[in-house]
């Protein structure tokens, strides 16, 4: 695993063309990376669908220079996105300890519109 001190400093933009090959890929493969158990249960999300006020809230953390975007596992298996802002050193901005067993700190959104079951209207990137 490679590891940096720093923000990467890439646009992070690519085409619409490449994400319409990348994410047409991803749904086409999606189960056959499973393990034949898990197949065909939604492990995997198409997408997920965070709301403005999430993102604003976490880029609002004093210190906030970028987003990172965890994979967490809930209780029935299901794959879900966790967004953490990250500092100009590419580290967590995590809560300090006496916030940790606060349900309301905004420092990690989860939480988002799954997809499925709840998909968005249909787009060059989900059809």
């Amino acid at each position: 695993m490679s590891v940096t001190n720093t923000i990467p400093t890439s646009s992070h933009f690519i085409s619409l063309s490449k994400a319409v090959e990348m994410t047409t890929a991803y749904r086409a493969d999606k189960e056959t990376i499973l393990a034949t158990t898990y197949q065909n249960q939604d492990i995997l999300a198409n997408s997920e669908t965070f709301n403005r006020a999430a993102l604003d809230t976490l880029l609002a953390i004093e210190g906030c220079a970028g987003i990172r975007l965890y994979n967490g596992m809930d209780e029935n298996l299901k794959v879900h996105a966790i967004l953490v802002g990250v500092n100009e050193n590419n580290e967590d901005i995590l809560p300090t300890s006496s916030l940790i067993e606060n349900e309301e700190d905004e420092y990690i959104a989860e939480d988002g519109q799954r997809c499925p079951p709840l998909c968005p209207p249909a787009s060059d990137l989900n059809e």
